[in-house]
């Protein structure tokens, strides 16, 4: 090291070295007293090195240039025990963080359902049923097991690790339940840890849904498919809550709607989820009885009274005059009406008028309806034939 060499570098680089040569008051000193402190450093190892240069091959002998630069910028300064503590504290909490991470990820991706108290684990199955909730809800309920989750796993392949848990709603084109004429119009991602999901639908149509795992590249893999529904009439307006003890009053509306009753569905998974959670049988008596000793009381008619009634609205100019067959009918501020009307087994002409509030113009609809009531013979079945 010459007094040449370091003039060439900046103050802040003669500082360090100074530092790591241990320069008494270096970080008072300005670039010349840097530069005479650190030559007289290195004069004063000389006799060092010669020393040790008797005992070593030369080849071995570091000179002075070669362990100033090791000392130099390029490398880092000795790390203290405290520096050493404080990395390895840093990385492990890196690691918990990855590690809460894919947990987290796992915890989302798994369906597998969880068996509820009092139910045994070797009563899950596959299975996804959907209720009609409104002229605008769906209620999806399922259940997967953790033998679907593995296939799943194995069938996608590397494809797993970028697979959504979906729903899939699936347009019926043909009433035919086995028929393929069927159109994805939506998907909605959902997470593990649920077994239940309401879907909003804005439109009436006549569906299923199909729950499954949904890869980056498009790919679905299907676990379950549900039974097919029909959502009811925008004019259907029926609130029905989300718990099952508050559907038991409507549970037959409901089953129907969701195609409990029609014939070509003939979905046992409804019907059994609707008797497990209500804890009852659904259906007519017939469909009820499960075999057994008791007698059927055949001789004694079941009595049966009907009655109907129909309710006639409609809208007009608001400030109108409204009659049905000649009795005075209230008209909403926003000129809507509704009336009901009794029906007896006849056939009736209803006569609606319409007046302006000054009665200079006046409009007239007519409704021809007719009732008619027939009462069959009672049917009395042996206790065989149930």
């Amino acid at each position: 090291m010459t007094a040449a060499s370091l003039k060439e570098k900046p103050v802040r680089d003669l500082a360090r070295l100074a530092k790591q040569h241990g320069v008494a008051g270096w970080h008072a000193m300005r670039k010349d007293q840097l530069i005479r402190a650190l030559v007289q450093k290195a004069k004063a190892r000389r006799p060092v090195a010669a020393a040790s240069s008797q005992t070593l091959p030369a080849e071995k002998v570091p000179s002075l240039k070669s362990s100033l630069s090791l000392a130099g910028l390029e490398t880092p300064p000795p790390q203290t025990r405290a520096d050493t503590v404080a990395e390895d504290r840093q990385r492990l909490a890196v690691s918990e963080r990855i590690r809460d991470a894919r947990d987290r990820i796992a915890r989302a991706k798994n369906l597998e359902t969880r068996p509820e108290n009092g139910r045994r684990p070797s009563a899950m199955r596959d299975r996804i049923v959907v209720m009609v909730r409104g002229p605008h809800w769906l209620h999806a309920f399922w259940e997967i097991t953790a033998a679907s989750i593995g296939r799943a796993q194995a069938a996608l392949g590397q494809e797993w690790h970028s697979a959504r848990p979906t729903l899939r709603i699936l347009q019926l084109e043909s009433d035919l339940q086995a028929s393929p004429s069927e159109r994805v119009v939506r998907t909605i991602e959902v997470h593990g840890g649920v077994k239940n999901w309401f879907i909003d639908i804005r439109e009436a149509l006549r569906c299923r849904v199909e729950i499954g795992y949904l890869a980056a590249s498009g790919r679905f893999h299907a676990l379950s498919r549900s039974n097919a529904v029909s959502m009811p009439a925008g004019s259907q307006r029926d609130s029905l809550d989300a718990h099952w003890g508050d559907i038991a009053p409507d549970c037959e509306k409901i089953y129907s709607m969701s195609g409990g009753f029609s014939p070509e569905n003939n979905c046992t998974e409804l019907q059994e989820l609707f008797e497990e959670r209500l804890r009852r049988p659904l259906g007519p008596p017939e469909s009820r009885r499960g075999g057994g000793d008791e007698e059927v009381e055949s001789r004694n008619h079941v009595q049966l009274e009907v009655d109907a009634e129909m309710i006639v609205y409609g809208a007009t100019q608001p400030g109108s005059y409204i009659t049905l067959q000649g009795e005075p009918v209230k008209v909403r501020p926003d000129g809507t009406f509704r009336v009901r009307v009794p029906m007896p087994n006849k056939r009736q002409v209803l006569p609606i008028v319409a007046s302006t509030a000054n009665g200079v113009e006046r409009q007239t609809v007519i409704i021809a309806v007719e009732r008619n009531t027939k009462t069959l013979e009672p049917l009395a079945r042996e206790s065989n034939d149930f």
